[in-house]
């Protein structure tokens, strides 16, 4: 799923609608790309190059520009859903406020945004509707926690979808339930007593590096959403302790441990998404791959 700009998001809102507590809304394309990269990725990769040429296909049939996107950068959240573990990466990164300030500067920049941004309202208001369809109809989901989700079945996003995965409505239902077990899974893991159990040696480590943070929440929230940027030698020094606490005190093993055990609950829970969801990948890959060498 693509992200957008401000102005984007507001048009895009159109195409999506959900009943419940979050939507799911359709994107525009957030960094610049060059082209379609020509050589073997992985699955994933494979599977989101292909999506993007079908898009750019479909956009220019219409008479639209439109660049091929990369993948959209792993964020904080879901590298580290837990606890910053990796020492390596928080000594480079911090909480990464590099890295987004990096990906925010390839949005300012991006094609597909400066393109939309060029054009007057009307034709804004054609280029959503040509990628997400004119309508949030067709297409449904009632979530496991009750939250009905709908989004079109037209536009050149659900066109290449359709292209690609064949089964639009199981590839949007299959798609959709996964986001959803998997926040799902995050809350149970945080909410696990044996979590917040190994949570303690991780605050008594911390109080010995000299800081009384008590759940690895709150360091993140601490130097990522301060009014003032800390400086950037401050949040290296605190993800820095942040991990090494979390592999010397266990955490970082518990916090994997639980992950497992309620992905495989839920999946148990769920058998028919987490089945669509391999098969339509797994079925589509041949597609994909013959996309991109078409593309080439």
């Amino acid at each position: 799923m693509h992200r957008w700009t401000l102005a984007l998001l507001t048009a895009g809102l159109l195409a999506t609608t959900a009943t419940g507590c979050a939507g799911d809304t359709a994107s525009a394309p957030a960094a610049a790309d060059a082209g379609p990269r020509r050589v073997e990725g992985t699955p994933r990769e494979t599977l989101q190059l292909a999506e993007q040429l079908l898009i750019k296909e479909c956009m220019e049939k219409q008479g639209h520009k439109y660049w091929v996107e990369p993948p959209d950068p792993e964020n904080l959240s879901t590298r580290f859903p837990y606890v910053v573990d990796d020492l390596a990466w928080a000594k480079a990164h911090g909480y990464g406020t590099d890295l987004r300030l990096a990906d925010d500067a390839r949005a300012r920049s991006n094609p597909n945004q400066r393109y939309f941004r060029s054009k007057p309202a009307k034709t804004r208001a054609v280029l959503v509707a040509a990628i997400n369809g004119a309508r949030p109809e067709g297409l449904s989901v009632r979530l496991p926690n009750g939250m009905e989700i709908t989004h079109s079945d037209q536009g050149c996003q659900s066109t290449a979808q359709r292209q690609l995965y064949s089964d639009l409505q199981a590839w949007f239902r299959a798609t959709r339930v996964a986001d959803s077990l998997a926040d799902t899974r995050i809350g149970l893991v945080m909410n696990d007593k044996r979590y917040k159990a190994a949570a303690e040696p991780w605050a008594r480590c911390m109080r010995g590096q000299g800081y009384t943070y008590t759940v690895p929440g709150q360091t993140r929230a601490a130097a990522t959403q301060p009014s003032t940027p800390w400086p950037r030698a401050k949040e290296v020094r605190l993800a820095s302790a942040e991990a090494r606490c979390a592999l010397s005190s266990g955490l970082s093993s518990v916090a994997k441990a639980l992950d497992t055990e309620y992905r495989d609950e839920l999946r148990r829970r769920h058998p028919r998404e987490s089945a669509d969801l391999a098969r339509l990948k797994r079925e589509a890959l041949p597609r994909a791959r013959a996309i991109v060498a078409r593309g080439d």
